[in-house]
């Protein structure tokens, strides 16, 4: 069962949120600020965050950052701003979607159904993963039932979209994906961010990836691959 943390400082909309969720079978708390937020994030370990942006004490962009790369829920940012570079900016500080307030409550759900498949490893994965289920490249080993990525046998902390976007490239080395197609298949929905999002988490994911950051490869006017040759 998924378990979602629903933050924001209008209570009658963290309220609604939370009504609309539990009707879809999910756990839900509320917090009404940032600092309640990371506090409900020790203490109720979520599988998915719908948090405001603009709130006191800590903005929902402060709580990303508090978040940093430990294990942390996926996180669906709201807004009242359509200004992209605000959007971009979220995504940057590690949130894997966004919407615009007044949104339709039947898109956030979709969204956050979305996002609970892929917020949290499978708890009864295998000691050991099956060849099929273990995804080599160059150097890093991608474990696809716990969810996990080794790099010269050092553990990498990666969002739930990062850890999708590199395992659907590593899964198919050298085929060219268009920042469309990534969008379609790692964003398993009608994605309102464009393909900005697809160019911030690739760059994420690179940085991450450290001294194997040139296993994802640009081309050029269409999109992304993965290579088994780095240069």
């Amino acid at each position: 069962m998924t378990k979602v943390l629903v933050v924001d400082d209008e209570m009658s909309i963290a309220s609604a949120i939370a009504y609309a969720l539990r009707r879809e079978g999910h756990t839900v708390e509320t917090a009404g600020d940032g600092q309640e937020a990371l506090d409900r994030v020790e203490s109720f370990d979520p599988d998915v965050m719908v948090l405001d942006v603009m709130m006191p004490k800590l903005s929902g962009y402060d709580v990303c950052r508090r978040l940093g790369d430990r294990q942390r829920p996926a996180v669906l940012l709201l807004t009242v701003k359509d200004d992209i570079v605000d959007k971009v900016l979220g995504l940057e500080l590690g949130a894997d979607d966004y919407m615009t307030k007044p949104f339709d409550m039947r898109e956030l759900i979709a969204r956050v159904k979305a996002l609970s498949r892929r917020s949290r490893p499978h708890e009864t994965a295998e000691p050991a993963a099956s060849p099929e289920k273990l995804v080599r490249l160059a150097g890093l080993s991608i474990n696809l039932l716990s969810r996990t990525v080794h790099a010269d046998d050092k553990q990498l902390e990666l969002t739930p979209k990062e850890f999708d976007l590199l395992a659907l490239l590593a899964r198919n080395p050298e085929r060219v994906f268009s920042r469309e197609d990534l969008l379609e298949q790692v964003w398993d929905m009608g994605f309102a961010g464009g393909t900005r999002t697809v160019d911030i988490h690739v760059q994420r994911l690179r940085k991450k990836l450290g001294d194997w950051h040139d296993v994802i490869q640009t081309v050029y006017g269409i999109g992304y691959k993965s290579t088994e040759n780095p240069s």
